[in-house]
């Protein structure tokens, strides 16, 4: 390699440093801030707390932290994919088994946690929830539970599997909800919480932003993550507002509310009046070695109402505890296939992952399938990128032109300019051709990595070294430093070098010296991120240089300044 190479993989060096270092920094838990009596309204804006559901007239009992003060009893529910543990301590979901899906040492993954909140429970204030003893019954192919509060208010709830025509990827029950006044005064209720349960991060250097809580208003999806409880996450730990224990936004008209993980959501639709309160907490767990991470548990709010005797209030709740699928979850009636949050890129996002699954079924691996994903993405652009290497090497060969019009309008850059863009008339060379195919790259990029660090597809899929391409290659550690070494990403910087390399140089030395930071840059983006990822763009280089070898061994082209219509008439 040049000097000017050598730099690149220097700064490429120092700069992921001074990233791991950052990375560090963010996965070390800050100190929980405990709520205190002031703790229950504290929200980022003063808006938050509209809506806020005042306390109501149901008996206390244990917090869901302590143990209850009565013998907890199990019901579960089951289908091919998952198994619904349910309790009687608050009549909800204690547990929600993936029989599908392996977590650590082979063990079925598990949604929520049986020390927090069962899905379903309903409460006045999550903050401090009150699970009462429910009569836990089965009915069938459902489980109803029934609890009796001090002002004969009889609360009903059935929960059951919804039936679907789909053979597989069932993880959707309905909780169906009957308050009856069976007292002789009035109930009024200002409004109440329906507890979502909790979510995990699934691996130690797990993203901050993986393990949020989110909710969608008119399609549109909105949330935070683990980290806006720490204090808003900012670079090196500057926080964009203090650290804060709970959380609590007024989001009228929601069609759901969810907690998630990297991969996994539980999400709550209810099927009639629409929620209008968010709330959630972060709390720590540790799986991992002396390492802690931050989990996150939450609920919807819905608003309240009023019973007279012998009245009775119904709500309905679809409850969504599974893999972010989003094939299934786009067949769901309230917008949940948005949880998946692919933003702006959310066509292209959808494109790239349900090619890349027609692709494994026909080649039964991902590994594979992302290799052929990338091979007819690039056979597609392939003509372009022709178009585009044709560009760079005229501009390469009118660079003596362009130098001597820099040195004679040195003083003078707006004459310059003029003169430059002349010379590109003249000769009929397009500036901008040479860059179109990383215009139309950027889009791909980018709905890849959104669509890659939520494909639940690719959780332990093998290919190669990788164990797993929905993280990381890591092949070993550092000595002393402990910073991980990832192959893929490595090999993908240095095909990007050697593709810079093999470019025509185009341009002036200040835009060469800015594209010498793309290997960088990419590098930052991919090194701690699924592999898939970087096996993609890798393969893509190589494909690229490979085109470049080809159009090198066509003739040069040649200049020829092209005669307006003018002097043709003459």
């Amino acid at each position: 390699m040049d000097r000017t190479a050598w730099i690149v993989v220097s700064l490429c060096v120092i700069s992921l440093i001074v990233w791991e270092v950052y990375l560090s920094r963010q996965m070390q838990p800050k100190p929980a801030v405990a709520p205190g009596p002031s703790a229950v309204p504290l929200s980022p804006t003063p808006a938050l707390v509209a809506g806020t559901p005042a306390p109501s007239s149901l008996p206390t009992a244990t917090p869901a932290e302590a143990a209850p003060a009565f013998q907890e009893q199990i019901e579960t529910l089951r289908n091919s994919d998952v198994e619904l543990r349910l309790t009687n301590r608050g009549g909800g979901v204690a547990e929600a088994v993936l029989l599908n899906h392996k977590a650590e040492q082979n063990k079925p993954v598990v949604l929520n946690s049986s020390e927090h909140m069962p899905i379903g429970a309903i409460v006045d204030n999550p903050a401090v929830p009150v699970l009462p003893e429910y009569k836990i019954m089965r009915q069938g192919d459902a489980v109803q539970f029934e609890y009796t509060t001090a002002e004969r208010v009889i609360i009903r709830k059935k929960l059951f599997f919804q039936k679907s025509p789909e053979t597989k990827d069932n993880f959707v029950a309905e909780l169906d909800v009957d308050l009856e006044n069976a007292g002789a005064q009035s109930y009024s209720k200002t409004g109440y919480f329906i507890a979502l349960g909790s979510a995990v991060p699934l691996h130690p250097k797990d993203y901050p932003s993986y393990t949020r809580l989110a909710w969608c208003v008119d399609g549109r999806t909105k949330g935070i993550d683990v980290g806006w409880f720490g204090g808003g996450g900012g670079f090196f730990g500057l926080g964009q507002h203090p650290a804060r224990a709970l959380y609590e936004q007024s989001v009228a008209g929601a069609e759901w509310v969810a907690v998630s993980n990297q991969f996994f959501t539980t999400l709550v639709a209810p099927l009639g009046a629409k929620a209008n309160n968010a709330w959630a907490r972060r709390f720590d767990v540790t799986h991992w070695a002396d390492q802690k991470a931050f989990a996150i548990e939450g609920a919807l709010g819905m608003p309240g109402f009023q019973l007279q005797p012998g009245q009775t209030y119904t709500a309905k709740f679809e409850i969504y505890a599974g893999p972010k699928i989003y094939h299934r979850l786009a067949q769901l009636e309230h917008n949940e296939a948005e949880v998946m949050d692919f933003g702006i890129f959310k066509i292209v996002c959808q494109f790239l992952l349900n090619f890349m699954n027609l692709l494994h079924s026909w080649l039964k691996d991902y590994g594979l399938a992302i290799l052929a994903l990338t091979t007819v993405i690039k056979l597609v652009l392939w003509p372009i990128q022709n178009k585009a290497n044709r560009s760079m090497r005229q501009m390469s060969a009118l660079s003596p032109k362009m130098q001597e019009l820099r040195e004679k309008y040195k003083d003078d850059p707006t004459r310059m300019n003029q003169e430059v863009m002349k010379l590109y008339k003249d000769y009929g060379i397009n500036p901008v051709g040479g860059c179109l195919p990383m215009v139309i790259q950027i889009p791909i990029f980018f709905g890849l990595f959104k669509m890659l660090g939520q494909a639940v597809e690719l959780r332990n899929a093998k290919f190669l070294w990788v164990r797993d391409l929905s993280q990381p290659d890591t092949v070993a550690h550092l000595p002393i430093l402990g910073w991980p070494i990832n192959i893929i990403p490595l090999c993908m910087a240095a095909s990007q070098i050697w593709l810079m390399a093999m470019t025509p140089k185009t341009g002036d030395a200040t835009q060469r010296r800015v594209m010498m930071f793309t290997p960088l840059i990419f590098l930052f983006i991919c090194y701690n991120f699924a592999a898939a990822l970087a096996l993609y763009y890798t393969t893509q280089n190589l494909f690229s240089i490979l085109q470049f070898y080809q159009n090198k061994r066509q003739p040069p082209p040649t200049l020829e300044k092209r005669v307006s219509a003018g002097k043709r008439k003459r």
